[in-house]
């Protein structure tokens, strides 16, 4: 396994303009892309994703790890499968956690 290119804060709706400001104009982060609820920004060389999460209270970090076998390094993790937490479009993979609850995307790299 290997670390990916993403981290993700999943921020409650009341919060988000504030965070995504405080991003962009307080620690001076280049918006790397914008969507309707979600903007990512350069962060070295990952993108950091704020999300805004209008069922949620408090807020979460998200991480993500490439692995060529998802399946198989989810069985070598021994961590629960939580395919459940959100649809993985056009992406093969599983979401799971640690043990303290922090969200993986445990995922296969697509090549470009």
């Amino acid at each position: 396994m290997e670390a990916g290119k993403n981290i993700a804060i999943k921020v409650p709706s009341h919060r988000w303009d504030d965070t995504v400001a405080f991003y962009r104009e307080k620690v001076g982060l280049p918006v790397a892309r914008e969507l309707k609820d979600s903007t990512g920004f350069e962060f070295g060389s990952l993108t950091l994703w704020i999300d805004r999460v209008p069922h949620q209270s408090q807020v979460d970090v998200w991480i993500e790890l490439f692995d060529d076998d998802p399946a198989a390094a989810l069985s070598h993790l021994g961590s629960p499968n939580r395919d459940g937490l959100e649809p993985l479009t056009d992406v093969v993979g599983h979401w799971t956690s640690d043990p303290a609850g922090t969200v993986i995307l445990l995922r296969k790299e697509q090549m470009a």
